[in-house]
């Protein structure tokens, strides 16, 4: 089996672990500061994977999950293997400088984790459409949020570029 095949395996096993156990596991809607859990009463999910932005917010919704799972030792194994799922290789790459430089994740632009984030779409062209991506980074009446948009390819629904708004 070569190198390429192997990696695209276990990219897909680490996916499919992480989607299962999201599909068994009560939803969590958030957790407070010290990392504990709430659970909330959720309606029910969806998601069509032809659509750019839900693939935009299934990768947030899954990195987030991840990088917050500070006390899993599988979970920077799996925040690799999203970013190698999710992102172009010259965004990796985009991706990897931001953070020598900066020494802050290059996904969030920041060097701790958001509570909450939504994705919304912003618009199309070009053969790209661009998502905006609202992290929240506490509760609270007035929470701190910041924003990226996200580029992503509508033929391979990769993303392409990212750029937190100023």
């Amino acid at each position: 089996m070569s190198v390429r095949s192997r990696k695209t395996l276990i990219t897909a096993l680490a996916l499919t672990g992480g989607l299962t156990l999201a599909a068994v596991t009560p939803a969590l809607a958030g957790t407070a500061a010290s990392h504990t859990p709430r659970a909330a009463a959720v309606s029910g999910a969806q998601g069509d994977p032809r659509n750019v932005t839900q693939h935009v917010a299934d990768f947030y919704g899954a990195y987030i999950d991840a990088v917050w799972a500070t006390d899993d030792r599988s979970a920077g194994d799996a925040a690799k293997a999203l970013r190698a799922f999710y992102l172009s290789a010259a965004t990796q790459k985009k991706v990897a400088a931001f953070e020598k430089k900066e020494h802050a994740d290059g996904i969030l632009f920041a060097q701790n984790v958001p509570v909450k984030w939504s994705v919304a779409y912003t618009g199309s062209g070009a053969g790209h459409a661009t998502s905006r991506v609202t992290l929240t980074w506490s509760d609270g009446k007035h929470p701190e949020v910041s924003r990226i948009d996200v580029q992503s390819d509508l033929k391979t629904r990769k993303i392409t570029d990212l750029k937190p708004v100023r």
